[in-house]
């Protein structure tokens, strides 16, 4: 029986394999001259982990399981709920500020779709221990600071930028209950998801008064702070979140990095822990969903049995990012083909144990090098050594000396006789 991959799920053949590490030593790059630390937890939790932090909905939208104990499991399908209880465990003595990253495979039970697959890996920063919007400003920067290594540019992606606290007052000052926000932001979150006549039904089948409704509408169309209060209308908080976000564009200003950012007051995040400003990152040609979100979650450590904490952070997976690079011709560009440092051929089978000890002297030294398995004719060992994209090529036998060694440059075909002690004096040099 011909197996099959599970669907939604992605085999790593060593070309994927190559643009994989690729995007994931960019991760690790960006987060650590960032002045961010690695860690991990387990693949899988406790399933109470993501009640806790998304309610019983969530059952259905990650692979969950008893152990032989008994107890309810589930593979991780983000990494955040552990990051909170790994935070809480040793919180009074972790020095202050927190800044982790993590690069975590994750599971969600969901239908795979385009940039969506039930498998995928993930780049999550998080500032812990900083009530100050330069921490957010911080997080922005750190994401925008990978997108430039791989390429984009700000004619490719735009940082749309949001508060929880400022649709949370502006809404509520337009005649929305407090009790009705969390369903509220979910439907918002489909805004860039569907149709816009299709939204507005949406919209109008929760929001009955059309007047509320137009206003709502509005609100996610503009992009920039100034028309906020013609729609929303003013009171303290609003006043100051503006304040915030006026800040923050500033900071990113001084970073370098605000033609990459615009107001967006419809951004939401669709998940309820958020609590003050919060962003996505969107291609600005094309169909894809969000690149990467993220935004505060002040109250999320506590809500796992710590302390109040403020926290900040960001995730972006790695599925819709490698279409976008794709697209744009990045991957072809920067992942480069794999090269052999050295493949040694044998012309002569008297030889062979001086072929394996230059073998393994060449691979004691870092560089890599390899032979044919099958150690059939020269020419047949040189057409190997070329399918392998070798650099050079060391001949040994063959009307050569006791000593010394044929080294061929595979790129111009040149070839020389090189003692074999001074070419490992010179590898060392």
């Amino acid at each position: 029986m011909k197996m099959q991959p599970v669907k939604g799920t992605r085999d790593f053949y060593p070309k994927d394999m190559a643009v994989r590490n690729w995007i994931i030593d960019g991760w690790k790059e960006v987060s650590i001259r960032n002045g961010f630390e690695e860690y991990d937890g387990p693949i899988f939790e406790h399933l109470k982990m993501y009640q806790i932090k998304s309610g019983d909905e969530i059952v259905k939208q990650l692979f969950s399981l008893k152990d032989r104990g008994g107890r309810d499991l589930a593979i991780r399908p983000e990494i955040t709920p552990t990051l909170a209880r790994m935070v809480n465990q040793q919180i009074n003595s972790l020095p202050k500020p927190i800044k982790w990253f993590s690069v975590p495979r994750l599971c969600r039970a969901e239908k795979p779709q385009k940039g969506r697959f039930r498998e995928f890996f993930q780049w999550n920063i998080d500032i812990i221990g900083v009530d100050d919007v330069v921490a957010d400003a911080e997080v922005i920067f750190t994401t925008i600071d990978y997108l430039k290594l791989a390429g984009l540019t700000k004619r490719d992606v735009k940082v749309k930028i949001s508060s929880r606290k400022l649709l949370a007052s502006g809404l509520q000052n337009i005649g929305i209950p407090k009790n009705k926000l969390d369903s509220l932001y979910t439907i918002l979150d489909k805004y860039d998801k569907m149709p816009l006549d299709k939204f507005e039904e949406f919209l109008s089948g929760y929001v009955k008064d059309k007047d509320t409704a137009k206003k709502i509408l509005d609100l996610m169309s503009i992009d920039t702070l100034s028309q906020v209060p013609d729609i929303l209308g003013s009171n303290k908080d609003i006043e100051e979140t503006m304040q915030e976000l006026a800040e923050l564009l500033d900071l990113l200003e001084k970073m370098g990095v605000k033609d990459y950012c615009d107001i967006h007051p419809g951004i939401v995040r669709g998940l309820a822990y958020y609590t003050g400003v919060v962003f996505e990152v969107h291609a600005l040609f094309g169909e894809l969903r969000a690149i990467a979100g993220g935004g505060r979650f002040d109250n999320l450590l506590h809500e796992f049995g710590g302390p109040s904490v403020p926290a900040t952070g960001m995730g972006m997976g790695d599925c819709v990012l490698e279409i976008l690079l794709k697209q744009k011709g990045l991957i072809n560009k920067n992942v480069t083909q794999k090269k052999l440092d050295y493949f040694i051929a044998l012309a002569d089978k008297k030889y062979l144990k001086e072929f394996y000890e230059i073998i393994t002297e060449i691979r004691t030294r870092n560089y890599s090098a390899n032979f044919s398995y099958k150690q059939a004719g020269l020419s047949k060992q040189l057409k190997e050594a070329s399918s392998q994209n070798a650099v050079k090529c060391i001949i040994i036998g063959s009307e050569i000396e006791d000593g010394q060694i044929a080294l061929k440059d595979m790129n111009t075909g040149k070839q020389k006789k090189i003692d074999k002690n001074t070419f490992f004096n010179e590898l060392k040099s």
